[in-house]
């Protein structure tokens, strides 16, 4: 579903500030895989979701969804292969727009997205069952302005709204580091729901090793562009942070990661 090849990146070359982000990283994901990704400050993490979801091009190496080469294809044309939501619970939801205005905008992805038509009965019902998985109470609040929940809230319809339509690819890019423990767990539990409910190709981001061990079914340590481990099956499921804390000593005792 995913397949990266060789990929290179380097911002601001021939400067002081020259930093190699990717260094000839390759990665496939097949359909149904849920991975998550852990590294240190610098590791390259987020480099691969930018460069994954389009926000800027690679120096070389490609990139394919689903069998579809989309390298030099821009961010606006990639996204209707791509469900994303950010470590930040403000992006990805307009603040000023109800929370069932939103949802409508995630349901027409890729069609016509004007909301000039209303949203329709049928809308409203598949709407209310949506939210409802999520048991925040937001199914009754249908009309509320999003920029009145709180980061949690946010989050969770963001996370609705980024598979409402199944995206080919799911890209979580810490998108529970900004929220308070408890919250976060419920994130992460409707996310596992979301997930194993779709069989959605996955790609997670977390500093957390305990929450990367407990979910998907692979596990990818990265360090300086690279990956340096990739842990899966029997091996993934028998993991213990200290396993993982050993393992990253003896890749890179530069790599920094918080329990």
């Amino acid at each position: 579903m995913l397949e990266v090849r060789e990929l290179y990146k380097t911002f601001n070359p021939g400067t002081i500030n020259e930093k190699r982000a990717m260094n000839g990283l390759s990665l496939t994901l097949e359909d149904g895989d849920f991975v998550t990704v852990i590294g240190g400050n610098g590791a390259g993490k987020s480099t691969l979701l930018n460069l994954v979801a389009g926000v800027f091009p690679p120096d070389s190496g490609t990139i394919s969804i689903d069998g579809q080469d989309v390298t030099r294809l821009p961010e606006h044309k990639r996204a209707k292969y791509i469900g994303r939501v950010f470590q930040d619970p403000m992006m990805g939801t307009a603040a000023t727009m109800g929370i069932e205005e939103n949802l409508a905008l995630a349901y027409r992805r890729g069609k016509n997205r004007g909301l000039r038509y209303g949203i329709t009965h049928a809308e409203r019902k598949l709407y209310r069952e949506k939210l409802a998985i999520l048991g925040l109470g937001l199914e009754d609040r249908m009309t509320s302005k999003v920029g009145l929940l709180s980061g949690g809230q946010r989050q969770a319809l963001t996370l609705l709204m980024a598979t409402l339509q199944k995206p080919k690819l799911l890209l979580l890019d810490e998108h529970t580091a900004a929220l308070d423990p408890k919250t976060a767990a419920k994130v992460l539990e409707t996310t596992e729901t979301i997930v194993q409910r779709d069989r959605l190709t996955t790609l997670m981001i977390t500093h957390n090793m305990r929450d990367a061990i407990a979910h998907g079914n692979r596990l990818i340590m990265m360090d300086s562009g690279r990956i340096v481990a990739d842990i899966r099956g029997e091996e993934k499921k028998n993991l213990t942070v200290q396993d993982l804390l050993d393992k990253f000593h003896v890749e890179s005792d530069r790599m920094l990661l918080s329990e």
